[in-house]
Parts: C-alpha cells; structure tokens; sequence
C-alpha cells in the first residue's frame, strides 16, 4: 500500500510539474509575441494579451488605470510614434505558480531609442481565463 501511494504522489508530482511547465511555456511565449509586436510598431497586437476587461489594471508612474480600452489608450499617448516605442527587449527575473490559473511574473524592460534607452521592472499577474493565459495586473517601473 505504501508502495502504491508513492508511486501516486510522484505521478501527481511529475504532472503538476509538468503542467507547470507547459503554463510557464506558454507565457514565456505570450511575452516574445507581446515583443515583437511591440518592436512592429504595433502596439493593439501587443495588447492582445491583456485581459480585454475592465478589471484590468496598469501600475505605473502616471498611477492606476483601469481597464483594457484605458490602457490602450495610454500606451498609444506615452509612444505615438516608431521612435518613441524604439525596440523593446524584455527579461524574465521569475515566475511562481499562485494557484492552477494563476501566475505572478517578475521581469524587466529595455528600450533602444534614437536619444536614450530607458529600461525597468514590470510585475504581471497572470490569469488563465477561457483556457488562455492573460495579464490581469501590470505594475511596471522605470529604472532610476
């Protein structure tokens, strides 16, 4: 019998592990697409993998937006031009497993501009809502 409960546990392991893994793929995956759109210029595709709600929520220096269309908007008004978004590099510091459909990402920011680049740390809440991974809370800081 105790052999038998052990062979459960690491099977239950190794799958929980597994889709641990399969969930951080996935959102590692979201984060390069987010990139490269970004580096398109294309800043509603990067979008795209924010929780199109208005419960979400941006953290930055300018205080709390909320909600999907806001943030939008705010993004479009601090980078309305190719030179202003210049090309973006992001970094993942961490990833930790909240619950089943929730992942809490410490990361950083790079910016390559013409005149400066700008850079910092971001921390996403990432929700799996519908079957697919999105940010629910975004709380990105610039470096001093």
């Amino acid at each position: 019998m105790k052999a038998l409960f052990t062979y459960l546990f690491l099977i239950f392991g190794y799958s929980l592990t597994a889709q641990e893994d399969a969930d951080f793929a996935q959102i590692r995956a979201a984060l390069m697409q987010q990139e490269a759109d970004w580096n398109k210029g294309d800043i509603p595709a990067f979008m795209e993998v924010y929780w199109k709600s208005d419960q979400l929520q941006f953290i930055g220096a300018a205080g709390v937006t909320k909600g999907w269309q806001q943030t939008l908007d705010g993004y479009k008004r601090r980078y309305p031009d190719r030179d202003a978004m210049g090309q973006l590099t992001f970094g993942i510091v961490s990833m930790e497993k909240l619950g089943k459909k929730s992942v809490f990402l410490v990361g950083t920011w790079d910016l390559k501009r013409k005149n400066d680049a700008p850079g910092g740390y971001f921390i996403l809440i990432w929700k799996k809502i519908k079957g697919k991974w999105v940010i629910s809370a975004d709380h990105t800081s610039a470096r001093t």
